[in-house]
C-alpha cells in the first residue's frame, strides 16, 4: 500500500505538476490558490526548474505561451478574478494549439467578490474563456487525491489533443488537508514535432501562430479543431454514478458539493428514498450519455451547485426534457450543509420524485 502524506489540495496540486514533468512555472498570487505559486516558488529551484512570479496574470499566461510554444509542459493558476484576465492569453491557446495546464480555484464573484468557495466559474470554463470558438478539458476534482491525479491527467491529455487542460477547484478543495498517495502513474511526455525548440539544422522552422487572415483557411482550422473536440468527447468523458441503480431522484453535483451531496444520499437512502448521483469529472467534456441514459428511469434531477444555476442547463440539455431539473444551490462564498440537500431530496420524493 502506497505511503499517503498529508497535504491541502493546493500543494498536492503543485506536487503533482512536478511528478508529471511540469518544470515552469508562471503565476500570481490571488486567494485562495497562492499556496500552489508558494510552493512552487520552493520546490522549482531545487529541481532546476523555473519560478516566476510574474507582473500580472496577463503576463503569466503570456510566458506560459511562450513555453508552451518551445514543448514543454508548463502551468499556471490563479482564483476567479485572475483567470478573467488570462482570458484572451487562453484564447491564444487555443487558437495556436498550445498544450499547457491552468488552475482555476474558485472564489465567490463577480468582481472581486470573497475570498471564499465558489463554483461560479462553471460558465467561464465550459463556455466563455476567451473570445472565439474554443474549448478547454476542464477537469473537476472532489478530493485531494483527486487534485493530484487530474493534475497529471490534465497534462496528459493537453500533449494528446494539444489543447489546455483547466483544474476547476473551489476553495475548499485548494483549503482542506488530506492524505494523498503520490505514487502517481504518468506518461512520458510525447514527441511534439511542431515545437519552436530549435531546428538544429535538420528540419524546417516551424511556427506557431494564431493568427489567420484568410477567412477559407481560418474557417478549415476551425472545423479541423472541432472534429479534435469531437474525439474528445467520444474518449475522454470522465465521471462517477453513486447508487444509481434503481435511482428515481439524481443529484448532478461536483467537487464540494458533490462530497456534501453524499452525505445527504446516505441518509435519504436509510429513509427509503431511492436517491443516486452523477458527479461529472470532466466538466468539458460534460457526460451527456449517462445522464441521457439516467433520464428513462429518474423521476427528478436536482443539480446541487455552489453558483446561481450554472451546471443545471448542461443537464437539462443532456437529459432533454425528459424529467424537471431541479436547483439546490448556496453562492457567495457558502456551502450547502448535507442537511440542506437531504431537504431537497425530501421534497422531490413528497412532489413524485421517489416513492
Amino acid at each position: 500500500m502506497a505511503e499517503k502524506v498529508l497535504m491541502k489540495g493546493n500543494e498536492a496540486i503543485a506536487e503533482a505538476a512536478l511528478l508529471a514533468g511540469c518544470r515552469h512555472y508562471f503565476g500570481y498570487p490571488i486567494t485562495p490558490q497562492t499556496e500552489i505559486a508558494a510552493y512552487m516558488a520552493k520546490r522549482m529551484p531545487k529541481i532546476g526548474g523555473t519560478f516566476l512570479q510574474a507582473e500580472s496574470e496577463i503576463a503569466a499566461i503570456n510566458m506560459v505561451y511562450g513555453v508552451a510554444s518551445a514543448g514543454y509542459r508548463v502551468m499556471t493558476s490563479s482564483s476567479s478574478p485572475g483567470i478573467s484576465l488570462k482570458g484572451e492569453g487562453l484564447s491564444y491557446l487555443a487558437g495556436s494549439d498550445l498544450p499547457a495546464l491552468v488552475v482555476n480555484v474558485q472564489r465567490g464573484g463577480p468582481g472581486l467578490g470573497g475570498i471564499q468557495p465558489s463554483q461560479s466559474d462553471y460558465f467561464q470554463a465550459t463556455r466563455g474563456a476567451g473570445h472565439g470558438d474554443f474549448h478547454m478539458i476542464v477537469l473537476a476534482p472532489a478530493s485531494v487525491q483527486e487534485m493530484a491525479e487530474l493534475t497529471v491527467k490534465g497534462f496528459e491529455l493537453a500533449d494528446t489533443y494539444r489543447m489546455t487542460s483547466m483544474i476547476l477547484a473551489d476553495g475548499t478543495m485548494g483549503q482542506m488537508m488530506e492524505p494523498v498517495a503520490l505514487d502517481l502513474e504518468v506518461k512520458p511526455a510525447p514527441e511534439k514535432p511542431w515545437a519552436t525548440n530549435g531546428t538544429k539544422m535538420q528540419r524546417p522552422h516551424n511556427i506557431v501562430n494564431s493568427l489567420s487572415l484568410i477567412p477559407d483557411e481560418l474557417e478549415q482550422l476551425n472545423f479541423a479543431r472541432y472534429e479534435r473536440y469531437r474525439v474528445v468527447e467520444e474518449n475522454e468523458t470522465m465521471y462517477e454514478e453513486y447508487m444509481m441503480d434503481d435511482a428515481e431522484i439524481c443529484i448532478a453535483a461536483f467537487g464540494i458539493a458533490a462530497r456534501v451531496s453524499k452525505n445527504a444520499i446516505n441518509e435519504a437512502r436509510r429513509q427509503g428514498i431511492k436517491v443516486g448521483m452523477i458527479r461529472p469529472i470532466t466538466l468539458w467534456p460534460f457526460p451527456k450519455a449517462v445522464f441521457r441514459r439516467a433520464a428513462d428511469h429518474v423521476k427528478t434531477f436536482i443539480s446541487v451547485e455552489l453558483s446561481m444555476g450554472q451546471m443545471i442547463e448542461d443537464v437539462r440539455l443532456a437529459t432533454e426534457c425528459k424529467a424537471p431539473v431541479l436547483l439546490c444551490n448556496r453562492v457567495g462564498g457558502m456551502i450547502l450543509s448535507p442537511e440542506q440537500v437531504l431537504e431537497a431530496i425530501q421534497n422531490a420524493a413528497k412532489n413524485g420524485g421517489a416513492n
